[in-house]
């Protein structure tokens, strides 16, 4: 009876801990998303005062201690969130279980790679924490539905980029023909990346075109690129759109009350199961 109440009072304990980390429609959950957006902030500002040799120089010491304490916080998040998972090996190889786990990766990979010989390995693996910043998408409703919206216009964005990739290259042929060498279109690949850059109205200036048909040519390459610029825009924004509408279709069925994301369990007015 005794090991039945355990497994019971295990149970709920994880069920409890699991509503908390993966639940962010109740008050506990919350306010966890809220510490842990503070935390990532932290430990994204810790990285980037890092790089900074004077303050490096000053305070490396002190930034080290909190570095390892934001990562031992993160490693418990992580090892609960793997706890409170119906489906564990799911969650891990996911990408915001795989993102989780860069977070706190290249601090324990430093302890095992010590010697001054490893001095670059260890920058660039310390660095890798910056993919922290990457778990806010996580907590933000907004940057979610965001990447719904870019998943779900993927095919037409795929089609849109084939489209753009075909012009710069027969844009970037033209040129060549064209353009002397002289002008810096010695050959196709370079005259494609010089069509890339005035479609998307980036321009360098690093080459120009000298003749008369260049510049007819690169002129109306540049009109077409403010038009070709809204397309991705209009495709993304009437993805948002409708998943606004869809989040704002959820209703409470106990107390009415709507406005609800799309991955809402609980209703923010009642806390009642939706």
């Amino acid at each position: 009876m005794s090991a039945e109440t355990d497994r019971g009072n295990h149970g709920a304990l994880r069920a409890r801990i699991g509503r908390i980390i993966h639940d962010s429609d109740t008050p506990a959950g919350r306010h966890f998303d809220v510490w842990l957006i503070w935390a990532i902030l932290f430990s994204i500002g810790l990285v980037m005062l890092e790089s900074v040799d004077a303050v490096e120089v000053r305070f490396g010491t002190a930034l080290r201690v909190m570095e390892w304490i934001i990562t031992i916080l993160f490693s418990i998040e992580y090892v609960l969130r793997l706890w409170t998972s119906k489906r564990p090996l799911r969650w891990a190889v996911s990408f915001y279980g795989v993102i989780d786990l860069l977070a706190v990766l290249p601090t324990y990979a430093s302890v095992f790679l010590p010697g001054a010989q490893a001095v670059v390995v260890l920058r660039g693996l310390r660095l890798l924490r910056i993919f922290r910043i990457l778990k806010l998408f996580n907590y933000v409703h907004e940057a979610r539905v965001l990447l719904v919206s870019l998943a779900a216009s993927r095919h037409r964005i795929i089609v849109f980029m084939l489209a753009v990739l075909a012009l710069v290259t027969v844009f970037g042929t033209v040129m060549y023909l064209v353009e002397p060498k002289e002008a810096g279109f010695t050959s196709i690949p370079r005259s494609i990346y010089w069509a890339i850059v005035t479609l998307t109205t980036v321009g360098y200036g690093d080459i120009a075109p000298v003749t008369g048909l260049g510049q007819v040519i690169a002129s109306g390459i540049m009109i077409l690129g403010y038009a070709i610029i809204a397309i991705p825009t209009g495709i993304v924004t009437v993805e948002m759109a409708r998943q606004s509408r869809n989040a704002r279709n959820v209703v409470c069925g106990q107390c009415g009350a709507k406005d609800h994301s799309d991955d809402a369990r609980y209703c923010r007015a009642c806390g009642g199961a939706l």
